[in-house]
């Protein structure tokens, strides 16, 4: 099958070519799997998912992996080190996964290689996360937000922290939700930064760019952190300068109690965390803190997805 040539396929790739109201039914679905699991026990029965992981993960693979089972289907977790994707084109060994399943989860290192992947698909395409995109991970953090207030709409949301693949997400459902974004990011990697969409946002004057961590927490109603050098390169020697180079630059914007006294803005993080570095454990395990909500919430979300796609 040429993939091009079929456009009934729907992937989640970034949430950019997603329908509004689509997204905002999203949102719904998981919050009614999460109140009543039950009724949605046999939904997927089955269908198969193959998760193909190139990178680390604790919540993207329990989450989809759980999801899935509790729905009724079966998930078949690949890690990429074991399998034959090295040796050949890799929409080659995609066409075959695809035979035997509905959907495909990847976790990629690489958004060119997702590409390549979602191009032999002939089943709806995952991003469990890449370089430049974290979709499932925005769409929980909003979930979260919703859960909380009630509502999206007109939340002051400020992200401190290295700019990556989750701040592009959250621009794209900024976007959507009609979230005010206020980005405070010293470090912003040129091949990270998605300007086609913050642009969008900036239009639609839903976001603010500062470096003014004092002044910009006054107003916000949640801070969201995250760890300032990706998760897999963290504690590495060949990473080492890299690390010590963020952390100086990086230092004077972590979330701390100091930072927290002018503030009533509840905590984000999308784990995993390194403590004292981004965030202190204090914060964590303050009341305010919605981080362990955040990460169970992947779970819903995530089963929502499915539901969706298949």
């Amino acid at each position: 099958m040429n993939r091009k040539k079929n456009k009934e396929i729907q992937d989640l790739i970034s949430w950019e070519n997603w329908k509004s109201q689509d997204i905002h039914d999203l949102i719904l679905l998981a919050e009614k799997i999460k109140n009543n699991p039950s009724s949605y026990a046999n939904t997927l029965m089955g269908h198969f998912m193959f998760m193909i992981f190139q990178k680390t993960s604790t919540r993207t693979r329990v989450s989809f992996e759980i999801g899935m089972t509790e729905m009724g289907g079966k998930a078949v977790y690949l890690d990429w080190d074991k399998t034959n994707f090295q040796l050949t084109p890799i929409q080659y060994e995609t066409a075959y996964l695809s035979s035997h399943s509905s959907v495909i989860v990847a976790r990629m290192k690489k958004h060119e290689d997702l590409l390549k992947l979602r191009e032999g698909a002939e089943v709806p395409v995952i991003n469990g996360c890449c370089n430049i995109y974290h979709p499932c991970q925005a769409l929980a953090d909003m979930f979260t937000i919703y859960e909380d207030r009630g509502s999206i709409k007109g939340v002051k949301l400020l992200y401190v922290g290295v700019y990556n693949n989750v701040v592009n997400s959250l621009v794209e459902l900024a976007c959507i939700f009609g979230v005010h974004l206020h980005l405070v990011c010293p470090i912003c990697p040129k091949e990270v930064v998605d300007n086609k969409m913050r642009e969008k946002l900036k239009e639609n004057g839903l976001l603010t760019e500062s470096l003014d961590l004092k002044q910009a927490i006054k107003d916000a109603d949640y801070i969201y952190t995250d760890t300032w050098i990706d998760m897999e390169f963290f504690g590495q020697k060949q990473y080492k300068d890299l690390q010590e180079e963020r952390v100086k630059i990086m230092l004077p914007y972590q979330v701390n109690q100091e930072v927290l006294q002018n503030t009533n803005a509840k905590i984000l993080h999308d784990m995993p965390i390194h403590l004292n570095y981004e965030i202190t454990k204090e914060v964590v395990e303050s009341p305010r803190s919605l981080i362990l909500k955040q990460a169970s919430n992947r779970l819903h979300v995530q089963k929502a997805i499915l539901d969706f796609l298949i």
